[in-house]
């Protein structure tokens, strides 16, 4: 499945952050938040267990697989499916690996220097993170007052309340952690998912 990333992400406009430990609960958190209306999504891998979790749901979902921090984990999270790595930080070993093997690589920055430096390494979408403790929206528009070109996703205990915020403020995507995908059941992440897209249209 050949995706762009960028189209994708801007027709999305929300990039769910699934963390979890337990293989079946990413499972759930996956189809609960298809249900919703969104079939792409990061699923943090917490630990080996999680690469069968996503190898169960690769083919209903685009499954970006995070916290890649090595070139073995980016290897499994390939072999089990994921169509996108992630990583908190920005590593040029996870480039070759994403240019070798044609899977695109979103690298986690926080600085506008090392934003830029992963731009003009052909990184096509950075994270901003950690982006409420980085000054939240005013944050991104300071960033992209200079930077126009570059695709960031702000991410890190954003609400779902600040998503057309960071939106307007010229965020290709926003990513959504626990506001989004923990809750007392899966119907009730599948419908903050229906509610937040609504509000996103």
């Amino acid at each position: 499945m050949n995706i762009n990333l960028i189209d994708k992400l801007k027709e999305n406009k929300v990039f769910p952050i699934i963390r979890s430990t337990d293989p079946q609960d990413v499972v759930n958190k996956v189809n609960a938040l298809l249900a919703g209306g969104i079939d792409m999504m990061e699923v943090n891998v917490e630990n080996p267990r999680i690469f069968n979790a996503i190898r169960s749901v690769s083919d209903k979902a685009i499954i970006c697989a995070g916290g890649i921090i090595t070139s073995i984990q980016a290897q499994a999270a390939i072999d089990s499916g994921a169509k996108i790595i992630s990583s908190p930080i920005f590593q040029t070993n996870l480039l070759k690996i994403s240019k070798d093997k044609r899977v695109p690589f979103i690298a986690g920055t926080s600085t506008a220097n090392e934003a830029y430096n992963a731009w003009k390494s052909r990184i096509p979408v950075v994270k901003i993170y950690p982006i409420t403790a980085m000054g939240g929206v005013s944050y991104i528009e300071n960033l992209l007052r200079p930077m126009p070109f570059l695709n960031v996703i702000p991410q890190g205990n954003v609400q779902l309340s600040e998503v057309q915020s960071y939106i307007n403020a010229g965020a290709l995507a926003v990513g959504v952690g626990r506001h989004l995908t923990v809750a007392d059941s899966y119907d009730e992440i599948t419908e903050r998912t229906r509610i937040l897209l609504e509000q996103l249209r």
